[in-house]
Formats: structure tokens, C-alpha cells, sequence
């Protein structure tokens, strides 16, 4: 029988390479945090890791911690992009193809996990303004959640 090869790390859910950098900060800055509605989140923070697969995209995992330090909310996002050339023949712009696969949402304390899956596709053309890109939102999987919930404990574990 032959194992079920890996995912590479740049795929959605896909285990972290062992010397991902996680990046620690707080939610806001320090201007925010000094008002009054600041006070509310003060202490909270984000871990962030940003991974870049060269031509097959980026890929972003963030948690948000409270106070106390549990998370309460968690995202995973691919971003996938491929420039096909230089223009086509007629004098056609060149178009980047853009695919977006991401979920996210919040972390409950008994464990479970509210969120969306988002999957957005796009053609943009190099001298637009703004890209064509259409999202479909769905409902995350048991598989999903489970997936964010092993990335969220791995991060745990690196602090």
C-alpha cells in the first residue's frame, strides 16, 4: 500500500515547514489601544506567519489571542497567481490568473469553531484598476475546522 503524499506546506491546511517564523505582535496599535475603545482589546495579540512560495503564491496563517492568551479566532489563506506572459497576439494586455482559497473564523472555548470558507477566482488584467474576482462563500468542513485547529495548536507550540 503506498502512503498519500504531502501536501506542500504552501497548500491550505498543509502542516508548517519546521522553520516557519511566527511573527507576535498586538491587534492594534498603539494609538488604538490608548482610547477608551482600545481598552477593550488591550493585551491581545496576533501570531502571524507569512510564507512565500514563489510562483505558486503566499500563503497567511494568523491567530488572534486574548488577553489571557487562548485563541479565539484563526484564519488560514492561499493565494495562488499566474502571469501566462507578455500579451497575447492582436495586442491583447497580459492577464494574471488569481485563485484564493481561505478560512476563517472564531475559535468558541468548548472547542468548536465558527467560521466561513471563501474560495475567490479572478482574471485582472495588468492595466486595470481593479481585478474581476468572484468569491463563493460556503460552510467549513469537520476536515476544515480540524485542519485550523491542528495549525492553531502548532503555533502554540512554537511560542
Amino acid at each position: 500500500m503506498s502512503a498519500i503524499p504531502a501536501r506542500p506546506w504552501h497548500a491550505l491546511f498543509a502542516p508548517l515547514p519546521p522553520d516557519a517564523v511566527v511573527r507576535r505582535q498586538p491587534v492594534a496599535s498603539p494609538e488604538i489601544l490608548a482610547t477608551p475603545e482600545g481598552a477593550a482589546i488591550a493585551g491581545w495579540e496576533q501570531l502571524i506567519v507569512e510564507l512565500s512560495a514563489g510562483a505558486a503564491g503566499l500563503r497567511v496563517v494568523m491567530v488572534v489571542l486574548d488577553a489571557t492568551g487562548r485563541p479565539i479566532s484563526a484564519s488560514d489563506l492561499v493565494l495562488y497567481r499566474s502571469e501566462p506572459g507578455a500579451g497575447r497576439a492582436g495586442g491583447s494586455p497580459s492577464m494574471t490568473k488569481v485563485r484564493q482559497h481561505s478560512v476563517g473564523g472564531r475559535l468558541e472555548a468548548d472547542g468548536t469553531f465558527r467560521g466561513t470558507r471563501w474560495l475567490t477566482v479572478g482574471v485582472e488584467g495588468v492595466d486595470e484598476d481593479e481585478p474581476r474576482l468572484e468569491s463563493t462563500k460556503s460552510e467549513p468542513s469537520a476536515a476544515d475546522a480540524a485542519g485550523l485547529t491542528a495549525l492553531v495548536a502548532d503555533l502554540m507550540r512554537r511560542l
